[in-house]
């Protein structure tokens, strides 16, 4: 989390900067970068994922599942085709890798094993958003802008098709998971090229979880629903 918070810090205060550095009659770089139908890039990022749990039954602490949350990174492609001066249509497929541990309060202590009262859920997603990104227009040589849209999530770490379930320690998720995604950020207009930080949440709509055979299991029994909430700071270059 700390790590988070300083991320976000560092890209708010290189918005500051350049706001700082271009505001009086600054020479235009890359005048011409964002006249282009097609234009192409990649990102690297970190990543933070979180479960969202809907239980049938409201049982209070004793029944609350805890998620240690960690940072995990992201990397990826980008293609962006403009639509007008201030929309564009972005594909950007990437890899987003992280790890989740799920801790379960229910257990009595004579239970309250590892083998019981932890999961561990590592996820490797490749992700497929379609963003409508919405710019304002261009200050000096910087631009900031809202981005949203649906994406599809393959998940590669999700154990669907496994016959096993938690009572052998195996906790099972859903392959595909479709979501909404919604964020911001700033395009830096530099010598050679466009530096874009940006920071998006993303939510699953879909329920994830693939629940135990045992309607009874004190793993999934009272889970009505799971669905992934996950922040993303990125640095795109085009």
């Amino acid at each position: 989390m700390r790590i988070t918070f300083l991320l976000l810090f560092l890209v708010f205060f290189s918005g500051t900067t350049a706001f700082a550095q271009f505001k009086e009659n600054p020479v235009l770089n890359i005048e011409n970068k964002d006249k282009k139908f097609l234009n192409y890039g990649y990102f690297l990022g970190f990543n933070q994922y979180d479960f969202k749990f809907d239980y049938e039954t409201d049982l209070g602490m004793e029944d609350e599942i805890l998620v240690d949350k960690s940072v995990g990174f992201n990397v990826g492609l980008i293609g962006e085709m403009r639509l007008n001066e201030f929309l564009d249509l972005r594909f950007e497929p990437g890899l987003h890798y992280n790890a989740r541990n799920l801790n379960y309060t229910k257990f009595s202590p004579e239970e309250s094993i590892p083998a019981n009262i932890l999961r561990e859920v590592k996820s490797t997603y490749i992700n497929f958003p379609l963003l409508l990104k919405v710019s304002t227009k261009r200050f000096g040589n910087w631009k900031p802008f809202l981005i949203g849209g649906p994406s599809a999530s393959l998940n590669l770490g999700s154990n669907e098709t496994n016959l096993d379930d938690n009572s052998s320690g195996t906790f099972r998720m859903t392959k595909w998971n479709y979501n909404y995604e919604l964020g911001f950020g700033i395009d830096f207009y530099l010598e050679y090229f466009k530096f874009t930080p940006s920071i998006r949440g993303v939510f699953t709509m879909s329920d994830e979880l693939i629940p135990d055979a045992d309607p009874n299991s004190p793993w999934t029994g009272n889970i009505d629903a799971m669905r992934t909430r996950g922040l993303f700071i990125n640095f795109t270059f085009e």
